[in-house]
């Protein structure tokens, strides 16, 4: 049997990794400032993080939510805690499209309704109600094709009006990322963000704030959307969350009121899921993580910003998008195979910088000296 190839895969075997460090096969030594897709938070390998699994894993890995499982009440007591939400309530799943689709399903139970807002540019998840409201045709299957789904321009407070105006009653919530990941690190602006507030609160729609890559303290503030001064309905999370080990969750408020059976899941709030959940919001409250992300965030964006080259910088705390001119769009491969620094990318030519959360000024400065011989 053979791998499906779906992958675009870089010639290189991770085999070790420390912090924001991680060697190949042949023990050449790389800067991971995209974590893996925004998934590495408190660092590889964190000794708090992998004791606190290796403990677990020798009393139970696993068993279903059949039973009472107290390590579930003990991560949603610390998630309200650090995020702020403590009146919320938490549902746990095992990815960030998971998340979306239960966030989804969630909001037409509670107002019994179909549409759904997004925006252009979002990126939602794979799965069947997640891709439908992703902004990439090519990746939407026929079956997942649905006319309930409302695309708006991203940051168009008179479209979102004005489709409320005509459709509101039919509307059963709008889904928007803080900052969009994959859209190319975009941010909701303040105003749009308070002004789905207010539409949702008039209609009786559903805010649902996806914050799978834009949250979990990676600005500075642990939801993105906390910019905006108001309250989402229901907040996405999956990637920073197990710091590589596959834990999701939405934390709900308390206007919705759950029914035995309304959802459901087979491994979300496992033991080993919920330990290694715990283990990054306890690394993330003791380092002071968030202060951490803003600082050097603040830092790089402001570096960042003095290169002439580039047509402009984007983003907030370590969640940073470079839009560079077509004629640099060799810097992301030649970042990775000369100077050995992992970023991302957005197309057409955007980098993005999805570093751990306690990313060092020496480990940006690192990141600036290479990135500024390159764009001379």
């Amino acid at each position: 049997m053979q791998l499906f190839d779906v992958y675009p895969l870089n010639n290189i075997e991770i085999t070790k990794a420390s912090g924001s460090n991680v060697w190949d096969a042949n023990e050449q030594k790389y800067l991971d400032l995209y974590g893996g897709h925004a998934v590495i938070s408190i660092g590889h390998t964190n000794p708090h993080y992998v004791s606190r699994l290796t403990n677990q894993l020798n009393k139970v890995g696993f068993y279903s939510n059949s039973v009472k499982i107290p390590l579930q009440v003990q991560l949603a007591e610390k998630l309200g805690q650090v995020s702020g939400k403590k009146d919320f309530q938490l549902f746990l799943v095992n990815s960030g499209a998971e998340a979306n689709e239960n966030a989804l399903k969630l909001a037409s139970f509670y107002n019994g309704r179909k549409k759904v807002i997004a925006f252009t540019g979002a990126f939602h998840g794979r799965t069947s109600l997640a891709v439908a409201v992703t902004d990439n045709p090519k990746i939407v299957a026929p079956v997942n094709q649905t006319e309930n789904v409302i695309f708006l321009p991203f940051n168009n407070e008179v479209a979102l009006e004005e489709t409320f105006k005509s459709q509101g009653d039919e509307i059963s919530a709008v889904i928007i990322e803080g900052i969009q990941g994959v859209g190319g690190i975009k941010e909701a602006s303040k105003s749009f963000l308070q002004k789905i507030r207010s539409l949702c609160d008039e209609y009786n729609a559903v805010y649902i704030a996806d914050s799978v890559q834009c949250g979990y303290g990676r600005t500075g503030l642990f939801y993105s959307h906390d910019y905006s001064g108001v309250e989402a309905d229901v907040y996405t999370m999956a990637k920073g969350m197990g710091n590589g080990f596959p834990v999701a969750g939405i934390s709900i408020a308390p206007k919705f009121k759950p029914w035995h059976g309304e959802l459901g899941t087979t491994f979300g709030g496992n033991h080993l899921a919920c330990a290694a959940a715990l283990a990054v919001l306890e690394v993330m409250e003791k380092d002071n993580l968030m202060k951490n992300a803003e600082e050097i965030g603040n830092y790089l964006i402001t570096e960042l910003k003095k290169f002439e080259q580039v047509k402009e910088v984007r983003g907030r705390g370590l969640m940073i998008g470079i839009e560079l001119p077509e004629e640099l769009a060799h810097v992301k491969k030649e970042l990775l195979f000369k100077h050995f620094i992992f970023t991302g990318e957005a197309k057409p030519n955007v980098i993005r910088l999805l570093p751990a959360l306690n990313l060092t000024k020496a480990h940006a400065d690192e990141f600036l000296a290479a990135f500024s011989e390159l764009v001379k």
